[in-house]
C-alpha cells in the first residue's frame, strides 16, 4: 500500500470525523437560535398586543367616554384595539395572529376554536400558570408556534358590560345581542390571549445556513486535502522515490550510479547523504576485495 494511499485514506477517515462533527454541532446551535428567534417574535407580538390594550384604556376610552352614552365604541375595548392592530399586520403578514379567545365573549369573532378552548382550560383547571408556549400543525400544512396568556378578571370595572344584561350598557347589548358575553365574575379566566408565529421560516433560514456552512466546509477541506497531496508529493513522496530507484540501482551492483543531489535540509537530505556514504562504502569494500 503506498504512501500517498495511506495518507488520503486516514485524511478521508479525519474528514468524516470533522464533518459529522461540525455538523452536528452547527445543526444543533442554528436550530437553537431559530426556536429562539420564534420565541423572540411572539414575545414580541404579545408586548405589542398589551402595549395596544395599555394604550387603549390609557388614552382613547376616556376620550369617548361621552359617546359611549349615545351608541357603543368598539374602539374603547381594548381587546378590539389589539385585534384590529393584528388584523392590520397580517394584511403583510399573514402567517401572523393575535386572538383574545374567550370561551363566552360578547364579539363572536372572539369565540374560541377546540385547541384554544383547550388551552383557556388548561388555565382554568390549574394545569398551566400564566403562559403556555407550544407549537402545533396548521391548517396550511406548516408549523406554527403559539403562546398564551391568560385573561384574568381582576379589575371589577370589567363586570360593569359582563356581569349580567341588566347592567350592561344599553348600546353594547343593542350592538351585541343579550345572549353573549355575559356571566363573567372576578378573578375568573374567561380566555387567553394568543399569540401565534409561524416556524417555516426561522427554521428554512437555519437549514440554508446549515447547508451553505456544511457545502462551505466540505469545499475547504477538499482544497486543503489537495494542497497537501501536492505537498506531500513534492517534499516527501517524489525524493523518497528517486532514492529509492537509486537504492535498487546499488543494490544490483551499479556502484558508479551518480548521487542524488538533494537539498531540503532535512530527513530526506540525510538519507540521501545516508545512502551517497553506503554507495561509496560499498565501493571502497569491492575494491578491496577484488585487491
Amino acid at each position: 500500500m503506498k504512501l500517498l494511499f495511506k495518507f488520503n485514506l486516514v485524511f478521508l477517515l479525519l474528514f468524516a470525523l470533522g464533518i459529522a462533527v461540525a455538523g452536528f454541532f452547527s445543526w444543533n446551535l442554528l436550530q437553537r437560535n431559530a426556536r429562539e428567534e420564534i420565541a423572540e417574535n411572539a414575545r414580541l407580538m404579545m408586548a405589542n398586543a398589551l402595549a395596544v390594550r395599555a394604550y387603549t384604556v390609557g388614552q382613547i376610552k376616556p376620550l369617548l367616554d361621552t359617546q359611549m352614552k349615545y351608541t357603543f365604541l368598539p374602539q374603547t375595548v381594548p381587546a378590539y384595539a389589539a385585534t384590529e392592530v393584528a388584523n392590520a399586520l397580517r394584511k403583510k403578514y399573514p402567517e401572523y395572529d393575535y386572538k383574545e379567545a374567550m370561551l363566552n365573549p360578547t364579539n363572536p369573532r372572539d369565540r374560541a376554536v377546540d385547541w384554544e378552548a383547550d388551552v383557556i382550560n388548561q388555565f382554568r383547571d390549574g394545569r398551566a400558570n400564566g403562559e403556555i408556549m407550544d407549537t402545533r400543525l396548521t391548517p396550511g400544512g406548516g408549523g406554527s408556534l403559539f403562546l398564551a396568556h391568560p385573561l384574568k378578571i381582576t379589575d371589577g370595572a370589567c363586570l360593569v358590560c359582563h356581569s349580567t344584561v341588566e347592567i350592561a350598557p344599553r348600546t353594547m347589548v343593542d350592538k351585541y345581542g343579550p345572549a353573549n358575553g355575559f356571566g363573567w365574575n372576578l378573578n375568573e379566566i374567561v380566555g387567553a390571549q394568543i399569540v401565534s408565529v409561524p416556524t417555516s421560516v426561522p427554521l428554512a433560514r437555519a437549514e440554508l445556513a446549515f447547508r451553505t456552512f456544511m457545502i462551505s466546509l466540505a469545499g475547504v477541506l477538499v482544497g486543503i486535502g489537495v494542497l497537501l497531496n501536492l505537498l506531500l508529493y513534492w517534499m516527501f513522496i517524489r525524493p523518497v522515490t528517486r532514492i529509492s530507484k537509486l537504492a535498487d540501482r546499488v543494490s544490483l551492483g551499479e556502484l558508479d550510479a551518480p548521487d542524488l543531489n538533494v537539498r531540503t535540509r532535512d530527513e530526506i537530505q540525510t538519507l540521501a547523504e545516508s545512502l551517497a556514504r553506503m554507495r561509496k562504502s560499498m565501493a571502497q569494500a569491492l575494491q578491496l576485495l577484488g585487491g
